[in-house]
């Protein structure tokens, strides 16, 4: 069963009420799958054949990176969509393995069954179509960041993108952990890190608050990388 409130908040259906969310998904087939903690949802290169939309729980998406290690690339909150650039094309398969965080379901609708939503309402067409452009962009920004070698250009490169132009203190919204995981690494190498950035007076950290104290040395490394 799914729940309509939960669903219209997806941003494939934003801007949809979830009186007429209802009538477009009762003119097509569906499933609503679950899932409990650790289970596989996709394995990375299986071909897409459905679009899935996390109705509840999390998953998170993990890819190999060039040294054969385990890189977590994001978590997928509900009610976002799964590789929905994916679903077209001659190479329609998963980019990433999926797995759940957590006990969750996600909604499961065939392509050929999206197809038919995608012409029978012109703002969910619009919303496909801005959230795979998205897609587009974030994973170009992920090759970029893959490709450094060293754990202090990841870094850097992260701290620069949080901080963004403007700024040069920001709130840390992930855990050490969470950071290791997203770089690839172990906690201990990450901290050590850290400790060098600030021992060579390039950023400080304050409980979660991080200050770049020097972005054009924070710069210089990904130049030199």
């Amino acid at each position: 069963m799914i729940d309509y409130s939960i669903l219209v908040k997806s941003p494939l259906f934003n801007g949809i009420s979830e009186e007429e969310c209802m009538t477009l998904c009762s003119k097509i087939h569906y499933q609503v799958r679950k899932f409990e903690k650790d289970a596989i949802v996709v394995q990375g290169g299986e071909e897409v054949t459905n679009l899935f939309v996390v109705l509840s729980g999390s998953v998170r998406g993990e890819m190999i990176d060039y040294s054969g290690k385990t890189v977590k690339i994001e978590d997928i909150e509900a009610p976002r969509p799964l590789a929905a650039a994916f679903l077209f094309g001659k190479e329609n398969k998963f980019p990433v393995t999926v797995t759940a965080n957590k006990k969750s379901e996600l909604l499961a609708i065939p392509v050929v069954e999206f197809l038919k939503l995608l012409q029978l309402n012109t703002r969910l067409l619009r919303n496909y179509l801005n959230n795979i452009s998205t897609r587009a962009q974030f994973l170009s920004q992920k090759l970029h960041f893959l490709s450094f070698k060293t754990i202090k250009e990841k870094v850097a490169h992260f701290l620069l993108q949080q901080a963004g132009d403007r700024f040069h203190s920001f709130e840390l919204k992930n855990t050490q952990q969470q950071l290791a995981e997203l770089f690839g690494v172990t906690r201990p190498s990450l901290a050590r890190v850290l400790g060098e950035m600030q021992s060579e007076n390039l950023i400080k950290i304050e409980k979660k608050t991080v200050t770049l104290l020097d972005k054009e040395g924070l710069n210089s490394l990904l130049e030199n990388g």
